[in-house]
């Protein structure tokens, strides 16, 4: 899955995002609304995590998605 799809997709994919960083409020995911680096951000922000393993993480889960 890319970028377009991700954003074209955004309603239908915030279950599997919620299952898999459950950290992440609605807010969080309303406020990234598709926007993969805001997606990153908020989840460097919850978890703690590096820019570098939250790009990877994501990176990971556009790919089963």
């Amino acid at each position: 899955m890319n970028t377009d799809e991700l954003k074209g997709k955004w309603t239908q994919m915030t279950g599997s995002i919620k299952a898999k960083w459950g950290k992440l409020t609605d807010d969080d995911l309303k406020q990234a609304e598709g926007n993969r680096d805001i997606l990153i951000g908020k989840i460097q922000e919850k978890y703690g995590v590096a820019k570098e393993e939250a790009e990877k993480q994501v990176n990971e889960w556009m790919e089963k998605a």
